[in-house]
């Protein structure tokens, strides 16, 4: 175990310290199991990092990754054990998904090491809720990190300490930020193409996304769903196909015949992608969370994916501002499709356009705002599309 404790040791001293996400402190941290899930390169590592560094107590803590090479000869329990035998009080495991029969292990611990609090992350969204669902339904409390809010980007690249707004405050335009010194649509843009991933900070910021794009859906999915490769293909040919769509109402029979799939598989694939964040759906009111109502509309999960998924480089205007009020809102409330717009938030329309929209679909709402682009101040029942940025 000493090799685990001296990997644990350099990784510890490595970590940045300068900021600290605000869902650290939505997690209930004196919780005896403890999931935490998110897409690749949200930060799940660092943050986990930066809680051990901060709070635990050095002597009484491991932090270990489920892929290390001593896992090929012990178990996950055995190192439980060791650890707790030795004083150990808090273990924490990461990427956990690639540790074969996982659930069954941390259900073992938690059940046999009751004074022993354990944290374990994974980016293989599909295998972490399945687990979580089924060994250890009632035991661990799950939470899932979203990726960088336009605030926490702002905070990150310049050192700020921004505050989140509330909905309520947003749609008057009480937004904490420098105007006098800064204009907040130059940060906009650079955001909308690298910055919902906080490896905007260490180069090839497209790249890396590149890569956690792809291991997602020729690894993770198809893994998690023991398809074939025929089928993965075809999965792969689906996000493709979607993407240059979006904003998109899926026909499964359609989709089907394009694809070379049985329209009853299309919902699966859909599913798939949605559940693992590639992809947003907007629901109607009341199946917002209901991953197997129908979809109204399928949007990209961010508009770094739609960037790094456009084939030169350019996205529709549209696409993305819609693509990036969904991600946000989905966050803090349960954004739904508008008979007579684009969106509806607890009763409340949003339509979402150009600096130039009109309100000709939001005239005949009870209460009704237009969310623009390219426009810095929020003015009566207009409102800058980047201020939604600052809700978490």
């Amino acid at each position: 175990m000493e090799s685990l404790y001296n990997i644990f040791r350099i990784k510890l001293s490595l970590v940045p310290m300068d900021y600290l996400r605000g869902f650290h402190n939505q997690i209930n941290w004196k919780n005896r199991l403890i999931c935490i899930m998110g897409q690749k390169g949200v930060g799940k590592s660092t943050l986990i990092l930066q809680h051990i560094r901060k709070y635990d107590n050095l002597d009484e803590t491991l932090y270990v990754t489920a892929d290390n090479m001593y896992f090929s000869g012990h178990t996950l329990y055995e190192l439980a054990g060791t650890f707790y035998s030795q004083g150990g009080k808090r273990l924490y495991i990461d990427e956990i998904h690639k540790y074969k029969e996982w659930s069954t292990e941390i259900k073992n611990i938690f059940d046999d090491y009751p004074t022993l609090q354990v944290v374990y992350s994974g980016s293989s969204l599909l295998a972490l809720r399945k687990g979580n669902k089924a060994d250890l339904s009632r035991r661990s409390v799950p939470y899932e990190m979203p990726g960088l809010s336009f605030r926490e980007y702002l905070n990150i690249l310049n050192g700020w300490k921004l505050k989140a707004s509330t909905l309520e405050e947003v749609l008057k335009g009480e937004i904490d930020f420098p105007y006098g010194e800064h204009r907040p649509l130059k940060y906009f843009k650079e955001y909308c193409r690298y910055g919902f991933y906080p490896f905007f900070q260490e180069g090839d910021a497209e790249i890396r996304l590149q890569n956690a794009i792809l291991a997602t859906v020729e690894d993770d999915i198809p893994n998690y769903a023991d398809m074939t490769v025929t089928s993965a293909v075809k999965l792969k040919r689906l996000m493709y196909v979607l993407a240059k769509s979006v904003p998109f109402k899926p026909s499964n029979d359609k989709l089907g015949r394009d694809l070379g799939i049985s329209r009853n598989s299309v919902p699966d694939y859909i599913s798939y992608l949605e559940t693992t964040g590639m992809f947003n759906a907007l629901r109607e009111s009341g199946h917002s969370d209901n991953l197997l109502a129908k979809s109204e509309k399928l949007y990209l999960g961010n508009s770094n994916i739609a960037y790094s998924l456009s084939e030169d480089g350019i996205i529709d205007d549209g696409n993305m501002r819609e693509t990036n009020f969904l991600a946000w809102t989905k966050q803090v409330c349960a954004p739904t499709s508008s008979k007579i717009s684009d969106f509806e938030i607890n009763g409340i329309t949003f339509e979402v356009g150009g600096k130039n929209k009109k309100g000709e679909q939001i005239k005949d709402a009870q209460t009704g705002y237009l969310v623009k682009d390219n426009l810095e101040y929020a003015s009566g029942h207009s409102v800058p599309i980047w201020m939604f940025g600052f809700l978490y």
